[in-house]
C-alpha cells in the first residue's frame, strides 16, 4: 500500500501544478482584451517590492502608475508638465514655491501639502533614502496653507533640485509615519495618488487596474486600458515573437532585427519610421581605470579613441538603431545641446583614425618587441587589458568584442570578458577593471550637470573602495570639481554663465579624455497597433513611450492617456505572421597579411563570425481576447511533466 502511495505522488504533484497553471490562465482569461495592454522590458526578475522609496527594486510602475512626482519631464521637448504640482517657481534666490492640485490618495484621503514636507522630512529622519542628501542644502519646509508648500533652501543647488521636481515621489503621511524601517518595507498594499492601483502580482508578472477614481481625470483625462499587465519575459526573442503575435502591446525591449521587422509587419510600430527607429536615452561610455598605467597615460587613452570604430559596432550590433556619441558624450536632446561648445569638439576631438592611433602609440614607445602582433610597454614588458561588460548583454557583449579586435588592430592586446552582473558591477564599482562599458547615469535630464556629476564624481574612494555614485574609473581634476559647483549654485534660467561653465569643463575632457564616449543607447520601443493605437512617434511626439522601471514620468503615464482600443466587428480566424530569431555563431578562416617578427606573411586566421537569422512562420490563429502566449507556454510544459511522471509512476508500480 506504501509503496503504491508513494507511485502515484509524482502523478497527484503533476495534476497540482496543472491546476495552478491553469489557474493562471483562467485569471489571464479575465481581463478583457479591449480593455488589457500587455508590455514587457522593465521586469527581469520576479518582483513583490513596491516601496517608492527603494525604487530602482520596485516593481516597474510602482512608481509613476500608482506613486506620482510633482512634474513629469518631457525630455524631446525639455518641457516639465506640472502633475501633483499644479504649479512651481522660484519665489526668490533661494525659495521655491510649489501649489498643489486637488489630489487625493487611493483610500480617499487627500494629498495635501502636509503629504509633501513629510516626503522630503521623511529622508532626514531616515538617512539612506536616495534623496537624503538633499538637506545638506535644504534648510526647511514650510506649509503656507493646504496646498502650498515653500521650500527653503540654504544654498540652492539647480539642477539637481529640477532633477528631484520629477524623480521623487510623494508618499501619504498617514500611512508612512507608522513605519519604522522604511527602507526594508516591501509595501504589497501600496497606497498612493495614481492613475493605477495594484491588482495582483506572481513570479511572471505584475498587474494593475484603472483607478477609475483618480484626481487627475478632470484635468488629463482617462487612460485608455483598464488593465495593465506587465510581463515577465524570458528573453528578447521571445518577446519579438509575442509582439508579431499580439500577444505583447508594448515593448521596451532590446529586440534584434528591428529594420526587418518594421518593413515586413505594418502594425510594428517604432518612435521613427527608419533608422535609427528608437530616441536616445543615455550614452555608453568605455570607462578606463585611469589609475593602471598605461590607462593612466592621457595619450595612450587618446590612442584608444582613435582607434574603436564605433560606426562599424553599430552596423554590426545594432543594425544602425543606435546613433554615434559626440566627443563630449552630450545627447541629442534640446536641453543638453545649448550648452554643447560644437567648435571644440571639432578642434580638439576624435574620430576613427587607426594611422592616427599608431602615430601616438609609436611616439609613446610602446613596439611589437617579439613580433607577436602585440606591442610591447617602453620597458620591455608584456602589455595586457582586460574589457568587460555583464554576461547576457549579448549587445555590448558583441560591442566589446568589435573593440578587442580594434585595438588589436594597432597592437593592443585587449581580452573581451562577461562576468555575471554581479561580479562586473562589483569590479566596476571597486575599480578592479582595465576597461568596461557602462551608461547608468548618462539618462536624458534636463540638464548635462547629471552625466557630469556621475562621471567625474569628487567623493570617489581608492581602489578597493565602492564608488556607488560613478567616476568608476577614478579620475581626479580639482578645475573640473570647481567648475561643477559653480554649475550647481547658478540659476538654470542664467544659460549664458552655464554656457561658459560648461565649455571649460568639455576643453578639459577633451584635454585628458579620462573616458571615451561612444554611441547612445535606446529608449527600446516597439509597439503593436493589433490592438491599441494612439502610439507616440516622431509625427506625434507628446512624450517618451517608456516603462522601465523609475522613468514612468518621461511619457509613459502621457502614452496610457492617449491609448484606444482597436474596434472589431466580430472574432476571425486570420493568419499571423511568428518569427523566430537566433544567432549563429561559426568559425571561418580568413587570408591575412601581418607582420611577423620583422617580415611581411601570408596566413590564415581562424575568426568567428555572429549572423543574426531571422525566420518567420504563417501560423494560422484566432483574433485574441485574451493572451494565450506565456500561460500557453507553461500549460505545455505543465502537460509534459505529466505525461513524464505519470509514465514513471506506471514503471515504479512493475
Amino acid at each position: 500500500m506504501q509503496a503504491r502511495f508513494k507511485s502515484i505522488v509524482p502523478l497527484l504533484l503533476s495534476i497540482l501544478v496543472l491546476q495552478v497553471v491553469l489557474s493562471i490562465n483562467a485569471s489571464a482569461q479575465e481581463l478583457p482584451r479591449n480593455e488589457t495592454i500587455y508590455v514587457g522590458g522593465g521586469l527581469w526578475a520576479p518582483s513583490s517590492n513596491f516601496n517608492p522609496l527603494t525604487p530602482w527594486a520596485a516593481a516597474t510602475g510602482s512608481v509613476g502608475l500608482i506613486y506620482e512626482p510633482l512634474f513629469l519631464y518631457i525630455p524631446i521637448k525639455d518641457e516639465f508638465v506640472p502633475w501633483l504640482a499644479e504649479e512651481g517657481k522660484w519665489v526668490s534666490d533661494n525659495v521655491y514655491e510649489v501649489k498643489l492640485r486637488e489630489a487625493k490618495w487611493h483610500d480617499g484621503t487627500p494629498l495635501t501639502a502636509e503629504d509633501v514636507k513629510f516626503t522630503f522630512e521623511y529622508a532626514k529622519i531616515h538617512q539612506g533614502i536616495y534623496y537624503s542628501s538633499i538637506w545638506n542644502w535644504l534648510d526647511r519646509i514650510e506649509v503656507v496653507d493646504e496646498r502650498t508648500v515653500r521650500f527653503v533652501f540654504s544654498e540652492p543647488h539647480y539642477p539637481e533640485w529640477t532633477y528631484y521636481l520629477y524623480t521623487l515621489y510623494i508618499i501619504p503621511k498617514h500611512i508612512w509615519e507608522k513605519i519604522e524601517n522604511p527602507l526594508e518595507e516591501a509595501n504589497t498594499n501600496p497606497i498612493g495618488s495614481g492613475m493605477y492601483k495594484l491588482k495582483s502580482y506572481d513570479q511572471n508578472q505584475v498587474v494593475y487596474e484603472r483607478n477609475d477614481e483618480w484626481w487627475g481625470k478632470d484635468a488629463f483625462g482617462t487612460p485608455g486600458p483598464k488593465y495593465i499587465v506587465y510581463l515577465r519575459v524570458a528573453s528578447n526573442n521571445v518577446a519579438l515573437a509575442m509582439l508579431v503575435r499580439g500577444e505583447l502591446d508594448w515593448s521596451n525591449f532590446f529586440l534584434p532585427g528591428v529594420p526587418q521587422l518594421v518593413k515586413q509587419y505594418e502594425f510594428i510600430h517604432t518612435w521613427y519610421k527608419d533608422r535609427p527607429y528608437h530616441l536616445p536615452a543615455n550614452v555608453a561610455f568605455l570607462f578606463i581605470n585611469n589609475q593602471k598605467y598605461p590607462l593612466n597615460l592621457t595619450e595612450f587613452r587618446r590612442a584608444m579613441a582613435y582607434a574603436i570604430n564605433v560606426d562599424e559596432i553599430i552596423e554590426r550590433v545594432f543594425e544602425g538603431t543606435v546613433l554615434k556619441s559626440n566627443s563630449v558624450g552630450f545627447l541629442p536632446i534640446p536641453s543638453w545641446q545649448r550648452f554643447y561648445a560644437k567648435d571644440l569638439d571639432e578642434e580638439m576631438g576624435f574620430k576613427y583614425d587607426p594611422d592616427k592611433a599608431n602615430e601616438i602609440l609609436d611616439k609613446l614607445g610602446f613596439k611589437d618587441i617579439d613580433g607577436d602582433g602585440y606591442r610591447e610597454t617602453p620597458s620591455g614588458e608584456r602589455l595586457r587589458l582586460t574589457i568587460i561588460v555583464p554576461f547576457g548583454w549579448t549587445d555590448w557583449m558583441e560591442s566589446i568584442r568589435i573593440i578587442a579586435e580594434n585595438l588589436g588592430q594597432v597592437g593592443i592586446n585587449v581580452e573581451p570578458k562577461f562576468p555575471d552582473f554581479s561580479k562586473y558591477f562589483d569590479d566596476l564599482t571597486k575599480g578592479y577593471f582595465d576597461l568596461a562599458i557602462n551608461n547608468f547615469n548618462s539618462f536624458v535630464s534636463p540638464t548635462p550637470w547629471t552625466m557630469y556629476n556621475w562621471l567625474f564624481y569628487e567623493d570617489t574612494p581608492p581602489i578597493g573602495e565602492n564608488s556607488w555614485n560613478g567616476n568608476f574609473g577614478r579620475y581626479f581634476n580639482d578645475e573640473i570639481t570647481q567648475l561643477l559647483g559653480e554649475v550647481l549654485v547658478t540659476p538654470m534660467d542664467d544659460e549664458a554663465t552655464l554656457r561658459e561653465l560648461y565649455r571649460k569643463i568639455q576643453e578639459i575632457f577633451l584635454r585628458d579624455l579620462p573616458y571615451i564616449p561612444l554611441w547612445y543607447n535606446g529608449f527600446w520601443f516597439q509597439a503593436s497597433t493589433l490592438h491599441w493605437t494612439g502610439w507616440p512617434s516622431e509625427d506625434n511626439p507628446y512624450g517618451v513611450p517608456v516603462t522601465w522601471p523609475g522613468n514612468w514620468q518621461l511619457g509613459g503615464v502621457l502614452t496610457l492617456l492617449n491609448l484606444k482600443p482597436v474596434v472589431r466587428e466580430e472574432t476571425k480566424t486570420t493568419t499571423s505572421p511568428v518569427v523566430t530569431t537566433v544567432t549563429k555563431t561559426q568559425e571561418v578562416t580568413e587570408t591575412v597579411t601581418v607582420t611577423e617578427k620583422g617580415q611581411v606573411v601570408t596566413k590564415e586566421v581562424v575568426k568567428t563570425q555572429t549572423t543574426v537569422i531571422t525566420k518567420t512562420v504563417e501560423q494560422t490563429v484566432e483574433q485574441m481576447t485574451t493572451p494565450t502566449g506565456g500561460n500557453n507556454t507553461l500549460i505545455a510544459v505543465a502537460v509534459v511533466i505529466i505525461v513524464v511522471l505519470a509514465a514513471l509512476a506506471l514503471l515504479r508500480r512493475r
